[in-house]
């Protein structure tokens, strides 16, 4: 079962997720944006741990903590990593921070517009790991990219699937089916997205619980449906491509979803500012997208 006083924070305080999760391909584009200019490191060790330093620099902040910071989504190497002296799940739950891990192993081609979850074999492994560390939940994600209805049928089938992997070990799945916000069929996508995953939801036992991490809709209230679903626990929002602005505008319209951001998040921070910018810059980060994940606008 999970955690109960984690479970209790996720599911009914006010706050945000951040989305500390960028792997692979993602990692260059990530510390370029926080400044670096690409020449800093030769292998990919040395990438990576570049990208645990800046993680643990926003999760050391006394901005970042559990007043309005409800979870942070973490790369596995973050996961066995130490902060502080401290396991990262341990030290993230000391300030009230919920931690969940990204366990999708990328991206495979294109097929029917979208694009499924590569094959994960080892994944039972990966949980049983996440379990010892104290982890809550999980995180996986696959793309759709045109309102093909077969294609969105394969993609929430197997999102749906690892999700039961998941509830098996006694953690919650955050389920990621990400409409490409640039996509011409978005509107229509979304849609057929919505009402496949009320089908599966219908399908879950009594008794279990998952998240969905979701693109903000192009149709504010399109996944009213999926916010009140008595199997949902809570609906993230991605914030896909957009400015931490534009992303904070939209979302704001949609009633019942909370940010999980990740670049809209991250955006102003750079790795060369004092401790004192750094802190101000994450602090007004947090303030604005706590903001859109509570107080909402009519559409």
């Amino acid at each position: 079962m999970p955690n109960h006083d984690m479970l209790t924070k996720v599911k009914s305080a006010n706050g945000f997720i951040a989305a500390l999760d960028q792997s692979g391909g993602s990692t260059p584009g990530a510390l370029k944006g926080y400044g670096y200019k690409g020449d800093e490191w030769s292998s990919d060790a040395e990438m990576y741990d570049l990208v645990h330093k800046m993680r643990v620099r926003i999760i050391s902040s006394p901005v970042f903590n559990g007043d309005k910071v409800l979870g942070a989504i973490l790369f596995e190497r973050t996961m066995d990593g130490e902060a502080n002296g401290q396991p990262v799940p341990a030290y993230l739950w000391s300030k009230g921070v919920v931690p969940f891990l990204k366990i999708d192993k990328g991206l495979a081609d294109e097929a029917n517009g979208v694009q499924l979850m590569k094959p994960n074999p080892e994944l039972d492994q990966l949980l049983e790991r996440a379990v010892q560390k104290g982890i809550f939940g999980t995180k996986e994600r696959s793309v759709v990219h045109l309102a093909n209805p077969q294609g969105i049928a394969d993609v929430v089938a197997q999102q749906f699937e690892v999700g039961k992997q998941v509830l098996s070990h006694g953690l919650v799945p955050i389920i990621e089916p990400e409409v490409n916000i640039k996509s011409a069929e978005r509107a229509e996508a979304d849609v057929l997205l919505r009402d496949e995953i009320l089908k599966h939801l219908d399908q879950l036992p009594e008794g279990s619980e998952v998240m969905l991490k979701l693109s903000i809709p192009a149709v504010p209230g399109t996944f009213d449906a999926l916010v009140n679903h008595p199997r949902v626990l809570r609906v993230v929002a991605l914030s896909g491509g957009f400015s931490r602005t534009d992303a904070c505008r939209e979302l704001a319209k949609n009633p019942g979803m909370i940010a999980s951001f990740s670049r809209a998040l991250l955006e102003s921070l750079r790795h060369d500012t004092s401790e004192a910018d750094f802190d101000r810059e994450l602090g007004e980060a947090i303030d604005e997208i706590y903001e859109a994940s509570t107080d909402k606008v009519a559409a």
